[in-house]
C-alpha cells in the first residue's frame, strides 16, 4: 500500500474485522484508529463523524470508513462540508471517486465484498490522484 500518508480510520461493529485488517495493510502510514474497538454493537455515526472531522480539518490526508453496507458511514461523513465520502465496492469506483470526484474518504461495504477486494480498493483510492480540469468545476459545486 501507499506509504507516508496520514489516514483516519473508523468502523462500526459490522466493519470491525475489516478495519483491523486494513490497519495492518496500511503499515508505513500514520494511521489513527477512531474505533470501534470490538465487534459489539456500535453506532456508525460515532466513528464516521470523528474521521470526517479529522479529514476536514486537514489533520489527515484521507479517511477510511467501514460498515455493513457503506451507506451509514457515507451519509454521516458527507454531512461535513469539506468531505466527499464515496462508497466503493470495486476498483473502478475507487479510481473514479478519486480521479473525477476528489473523494477524501472511502467507504467500504464489509458485508458485500471480500477483505482482499477491500484492500485493493483502499490501495487504488490512496494512490490515485485527482485529475482536476473539467472535474474541478463539478467538485467545486458540491458544497452547499
Amino acid at each position: 500500500m501507499n506509504k507516508g500518508l496520514k489516514i483516519a480510520i473508523g468502523a462500526d461493529h459490522a466493519g470491525f474485522d475489516y478495519k483491523q485488517q486494513l490497519i495492518e495493510a496500511l503499515a508505513g502510514n500514520e494511521v489513527k484508529d477512531f474505533g470501534t474497538y470490538s465487534d459489539a454493537s456500535a453506532d456508525y455515526p460515532d466513528f464516521a463523524h470523528p474521521v470526517a472531522l479529522g479529514v476536514e480539518s486537514g489533520d489527515f490526508d484521507f479517511g477510511i470508513l467501514v460498515c455493513g453496507s457503506g451507506n451509514g458511514v457515507a451519509m454521516s461523513a458527507n454531512k461535513h462540508q469539506g468531505i466527499r465520502a464515496a462508497i466503493c465496492w470495486n476498483e473502478e469506483l475507487a479510481e473514479r471517486a478519486r480521479s473525477h470526484n476528489d473523494a477524501n474518504i472511502v467507504c467500504i461495504p464489509a458485508r458485500h465484498i471480500s477483505i482482499e477486494l477491500a484492500k485493493q480498493i483502499v490501495e487504488i483510492f490512496l494512490s490515485t490522484a485527482f485529475e482536476g480540469g473539467r472535474h474541478a468545476n463539478r467538485v467545486n459545486k458540491i458544497a452547499c
